[in-house]
């Protein structure tokens, strides 16, 4: 399908009225959102990771960062819930199209894209006065009326696709026959020197400059390809991280869950358990340490030239003296990838991408660290993306305000990806209209933000996900959680995430009426969002080579 027949049409997207703000005392704050894709929850140095991340860790130390903060298990849902405040099953992603299993197909919430039954955040603050602005990875809708232009984007750029190549407009898996770089409605011819990071940065930098000069807010929302496959970083990047993973997945992990322990992020004692599939580094033959070690590198040099792309927006705001008016929200869309896709269709990469060792990492090449890494960038948790375990869901948030939020605040109060629109909505003064379709299903963080509240969510407000087969019902400390094939055996168990965040004593049997009571729970959010559930016998990895063979 060409682009022109994506991109062009006209604007469809859901607009809402307003009811009046209240009056503030100071002028609508900016808001800056950025999103990293499949970016582990200990990667960054205040979470406990090694990986040098100055940037993000100038917000944690300059704003909030929560500990306790969930997101789905995979990067559409997340994103949909993320620039709605509703259940993805309500936004048309109960499933990312990938996914869908054939009983889903053509069913209401499950269009694989945003099906207009509510309004992004960008309409609603757009109707409200501000500029909106969308730069990176869209991954929501590739229709004329579900493109960023027509859900509430002024001015967007960036790439379609679930993912592609960060050095030129090439797709990265045999899933998609191509991928579709966009400015606003039109084609985006790549310049010769692209970058992902640098593109997307330099891409908001410039929107934000283009009409600072009518003194609107903005609302900018960057989503990076980073760290998303296929992981690419210049070379130099790459090089100072070489000799640090040469230590192996589990040492790199007993360092970052030390560190946790140290700045008081996770309890000490806690078991590191091997998700299944994640071999013994120690059983490894040089030459797979050697390779392995240089992936881990090029992710790394990947995230920290992201944290370098984060770095220069903010100096740019600061020397516009606008910083201290943007709210700033820097996250992760889920869990490590461990997937690799190039043992799965090797021709197909041979025939696309240089593997060479020596390049890795480079333009032309493909590199993805499988289940070793990221169960490594998940630390302490188990699993990664794609299961409803922590290890898939639980993700790194952190947020600057200055007046509003705690500097160097953290909380370890559980909260939702839900919460995000309520929050930003709050500090803007700018309040949806009820309608029943766009009621919001989260709740505004200020007060927790501020240090004035210890809990977001009452004790006993049950708090539901579904994606994928993946299901998860949170109600005060107790996590329900069930996740699908090949991350689990699509049971139901019951953890307390205060006492055992790494989810490894199952209180089911022990707690009948508890793990009832929680199935009842999610019987009533499953029903209320329109929640299909996935066949017997579906499993994430088959359905998704299934669908990507159908495709091509």
């Amino acid at each position: 399908m060409a682009i022109r027949d994506l991109l062009l049409g006209a604007a469809a997207a859901a607009c809402v009225s307003l009811t009046a703000p209240a009056a503030r005392a100071a002028a609508p704050p900016n808001i800056l959102l950025i999103l990293a894709d499949d970016m582990g929850y200990s990667d960054a140095s205040p979470y406990g990771g090694e990986i040098f991340t100055p940037n993000i860790a100038r917000l944690a130390a300059e704003g909030m960062m929560l500990t306790n903060f969930h997101v789905a298990a995979y990067c559409a849902p997340t994103r949909s819930m993320l620039l709605t405040g509703v259940d993805n099953h309500v936004t048309g992603l109960g499933n990312m199209s990938e996914l869908l299993a054939d009983n889903q197909r053509g069913k209401p919430g499950y269009e694989g894209y945003l099906n207009g039954r509510v309004a992004t955040l960008a309409t609603i603050l757009r109707n409200a006065g501000y500029h909106t602005y969308m730069a990176g990875k869209w991954h929501l809708g590739k229709t004329p009326e579900s493109i960023p232009a027509a859900q509430g984007f002024e001015r967007s750029a960036g790439v379609l696709e679930g993912g592609a190549d960060n050095y030129e407009a090439k797709s990265y898996t045999p899933g998609y026959k191509a991928v579709h770089f966009f400015d606003g409605r039109q084609e985006l011819t790549l310049p010769p020197d692209f970058y992902s990071s640098k593109f997307y940065a330099d891409r908001m930098i410039a929107d934000i400059d283009a009409n600072a000069a009518d003194d609107k807010p903005f609302f900018g929302y960057l989503a990076f390809q980073a760290v998303h496959q296929p992981h690419q970083a210049p070379a130099e990047f790459t090089a100072r991280y070489i000799s640090t993973y040469a230590a192996g997945w589990s040492a790199i992990s007993s360092f970052r869950y030390q560190r946790q322990v140290e700045l008081g992020i996770m309890p000490p004692g806690l078991v590191l358990m091997r998700p299944p599939g994640t071999a013994d580094w120690n059983a490894l033959t040089p030459e797979e340490k050697r390779v392995d070690a240089k992936r881990m590198a090029v992710y790394a040099g990947m995230l920290e030239y992201m944290d370098v792309s984060i770095g220069r927006v903010l100096d740019h705001l600061q020397s516009r003296h606008m910083l201290d008016n943007t709210v700033v929200v820097f996250m992760s869309d889920n869990g490590g990838e461990a997937t690799r896709l190039a043992p799965m269709f090797p021709d197909y990469y041979r025939a696309h991408f240089d593997l060479s060792y020596a390049r890795m990492g480079e333009k032309g090449t493909y590199s993805e660290y499988g289940p070793g890494w990221a169960a490594a960038s998940m630390t302490p948790f188990a699993n990664f993306k794609g299961s409803a375990a922590e290890g898939g869901v639980r993700a790194p948030f952190v947020i600057r305000y200055p007046g509003h939020v705690a500097e160097g605040g953290r909380s370890d109060a559980f909260a939702y990806v839900l919460d995000i629109v309520p929050t930003l909505l709050d500090f803007a003064g700018v309040q949806p209209a009820a309608a029943p379709a766009a009621t919001l299903g989260g709740r505004s963080m200020a007060a927790l933000l501020a240090g004035n509240a210890a809990r977001l969510h009452p004790a006993d407000e049950p708090v539901g996900y579904e994606a994928a087969g993946g299901a998860a019902l949170y109600r005060g400390d107790n996590k329900l959680v069930r996740s699908a094939p090949p991350y689990g055996d699509g049971k139901w168990r019951v953890y307390d995430l205060a006492r055992d965040p790494t989810e490894t004593h199952d209180l089911g049997a022990a707690q009948p009426a508890l793990l009832q009571s929680l199935l009842a729970d999610y019987a009533a959010y499953a029903k209320a969002n329109g929640v299909i559930e996935v066949p017997p016998g579906y499993d994430v990895i088959k359905q998704g080579r299934a669908n990507a063979a159908s495709r091509n």
